[in-house]
């Protein structure tokens, strides 16, 4: 007959120490990586982490905490009140207001997108944008270029099918950046030339995967071969990124 195990008391209480130490170790790491904790307020400064995504997608749910982060990040704006109707009702309007410290100038200047699609813009052009600007082009970012925010249409302009993120100014579709020393850098130019421009181009847009729910460039399909599409819809797991 097998011998039964006995409980043995110091093996318990080594356990619960290891395990107690480890908690506050895996705690203290945690608070010491806010990118990498979901219990942590999204801050601006704070690097692209895992926790990043879903924090921004608690602030798509929640646009008054949402705009709170804008404020204690310095992004001027101006809340404009609901409009539309039906599947193009835009209840979340904001109009970033043009900041050139940072680079969050868009032309053309008022657009109005969610403010997620805002504070996504902020913390791609702060951790993505001018730092591949600085690396691969040795400038820095002053204006956005785009085409439009918001569109009351299904996605590819038919009658029938899902609803674009454009329908309620949940998306942004950017052409291109104007840099500092003069110069330009267009999506439907140099996404296919062998030039740094290029190489900034796929930088930003594997930036944007990390901050946007949706990001598809002219990898995509030729729809989107003159601007990357960047959209903050509501998904379940992985967001897309072509």
């Amino acid at each position: 007959m097998a011998s039964r195990s006995r409980f043995n008391p110091d093996r318990w209480a080594i356990a619960l120490i290891v395990t107690a130490a480890l908690a506050i170790a895996g705690w203290r790491w945690l608070v010491a990586h806010p990118e990498h904790n979901p219990w942590a307020p999204l801050r601006l400064s704070d690097r692209v982490g895992w926790a990043t995504a879903s924090k921004l997608a608690h602030l798509r749910d929640e646009p008054a905490e949402c705009r709170a982060f804008l404020t204690r990040s310095g992004i001027a704006f101006t809340a404009l009140p609901p409009v539309g109707e039906g599947a193009c009702r835009r209840a979340d309007r904001v109009t970033a207001l043009p900041d050139m410290r940072s680079g969050l100038v868009l032309r053309p200047a008022g657009a109005q997108a969610s403010c997620a699609v805002n504070a996504a813009l902020a913390l791609w052009l702060r951790h993505s944008v001018q730092p591949a600007a600085r690396d691969l082009l040795r400038t820095r970012v002053v204006a956005i270029e785009h085409l439009g925010t918001s569109n009351c249409r299904r996605i590819g302009g038919g009658a029938k099918g899902a609803w674009s993120q454009h329908a309620t100014g949940n998306a942004i579709d950017v052409a291109g950046f104007v840099l500092a020393d003069g110069r330009r850098v267009s999506v439907l130019r140099d996404w296919s030339r062998p030039v740094p421009e290029a190489d900034f181009l796929r930088a930003v847009r594997n930036g944007a995967c990390k901050v946007f729910a949706t990001t598809l460039s002219p990898e995509y399909n030729a729809a989107h071969r003159d601007h990357l599409h960047l959209d903050q819809a509501a998904r379940h797991g992985f967001g897309v990124c072509r």
